[in-house]
């Protein structure tokens, strides 16, 4: 009885090789491999593949075909736009958003601080009048009293 063949196949990127043996050790040899590339799964049992016919035609010997690289794909794509230096608009709404509050801060500040200047000088004001209110009588009271104790 004769061994039932299987079609194996694997690919190097370029060409596809497909082989009908008995074993996976047949194959590897009818493709001048001894690493063993199923256990890596770079070669496999080949499933409906048009060279299958082929091989099962002429069992041991190897069927290579070349695999269509389409090179305008790979030479056409499309170039990354480069991101724009500087900050997006998100940020740049961010930003504004954060000066204008920074001036508004500023200017409430500003006008605290004049409020607070205004109500210094009145209060300044208040006792200087207070001041000159005792300075006044504190006069008037050592006069009577010197003219009191000279009596």
């Amino acid at each position: 009885m004769a061994p039932r063949l299987k079609v194996f196949e694997w690919s190097d990127g370029f060409h596809r090789f497909t082989v009908a043996a008995s074993s996976r050790p047949k194959a590897l040899a009818a493709w001048g491999i001894q690493q063993d590339i199923f256990a890596s799964e770079l070669a496999r049992e080949a499933v409906e593949n048009e060279d299958e016919a082929a091989a099962r035609a002429r069992p041991g010997t190897v069927i290579e075909r070349g695999l269509a690289v389409d090179l305008g794909r790979i030479g056409s794509r499309q170039a990354r736009r480069p991101t724009p230096a500087g900050p997006s608009p998100a940020q740049i709404r961010r930003i504004e958003a954060l000066a204008d509050a920074l001036q508004d801060l500023e200017t409430s500040h500003a006008r605290t601080c004049a409020r607070f200047d205004e109500e210094g000088r009145r209060i300044e004001a208040e006792r200087e009048a207070a001041e000159q209110g005792f300075r006044k009588k504190k006069a008037e009271l050592v006069r009577k009293l010197e003219a009191a104790r000279k009596a």
